[in-house]
């Protein structure tokens, strides 16, 4: 995408459940296309972001504005907090190979989290490659420098 100039990033305000403004790739198998994310089931079962609240009875209950609505209003969460939330939990999980398959035959997908920059990342790749490796981003950083550096003189020389 970012070789034919079609990566895009979107900052949702929305998405994650603590309010942080994610950088979000636009792809369209992953939560960050709307049918996809409408299709989802709301759940919040890792519950790495959750929010600690008190219950009626005084004690320490715990709520996730991605988890389904009915139960988030159960336990006093307001309903304009659920708009647009993502589960970024399960999402990032998904990032790395680790989505959760549900017994429905669902299974987790990615939510792409990035820079601005990934729109110019195909400046790393080498002629004819789809992959680079650290090395060659340190190369390309670093290739004025090596440039400047060829391009003058010794300075150093023996008395």
């Amino acid at each position: 995408m970012s070789q034919r100039g079609e990566a895009k990033i979107f900052t949702d305000p929305r998405a994650s459940p603590t309010g942080f403004p994610f950088k979000i790739v636009e792809l369209d198998e992953t939560i960050s296309n709307k049918a996809v994310y409408e299709n989802r089931t709301r759940i919040c079962d890792l519950s790495y972001l959750r929010h600690a609240y008190k219950k009626d009875n005084g004690k320490l209950g715990w709520r996730c504005p991605s988890e389904p609505i009915e139960d988030y209003l159960r336990k006093g969460g307001d309903i304009a907090d659920t708009v647009g939330r993502k589960c970024v939990c399960n999402g990032l999980l998904a990032n790395i190979g680790l989505g959760q398959y549900r017994k429905s035959g669902e299974t987790e997908l990615p939510l792409i989290t990035s820079g601005d920059d990934v729109a110019h990342i195909a400046r790393f790749l080498k002629p004819g490659a789809t992959s680079y490796t650290a090395v060659d981003v340190i190369e390309y950083l670093t290739r004025d420098a090596k440039a400047l550096a060829s391009s003058k003189p010794d300075t150093c020389a023996a008395s």
